[in-house]
């Protein structure tokens, strides 16, 4: 519950989020929900995803991420 709490107070801000399995993320947070945190990543320009949130845009692809497997949150 606290990585929900988390993810909300840092919505629509630039974030790296780590997961449980040793990767780092970085991008901006524009969804949470009780299961999922929806991060906007971009990369040297280009857009990186693991899926696609409908209600964005055709073009805007989210990064889903299981709150389960979040480790840490820092804002950069």
């Amino acid at each position: 519950m606290d990585a929900y709490y988390n993810c909300l107070g840092c919505m629509n801000r630039q974030v790296r989020v780590l997961t449980m399995d040793g990767q780092q993320h970085e991008g901006t947070i524009v969804k949470v929900d009780r299961n999922n945190v929806y991060l906007k990543k971009e990369s040297n320009g280009r857009v990186q995803t693991s899926a696609f949130y409908p209600g964005y845009g055709y073009g805007n692809q989210i990064l889903t991420l299981s709150l389960f497997t979040l480790l840490a949150i820092a804002l950069i």
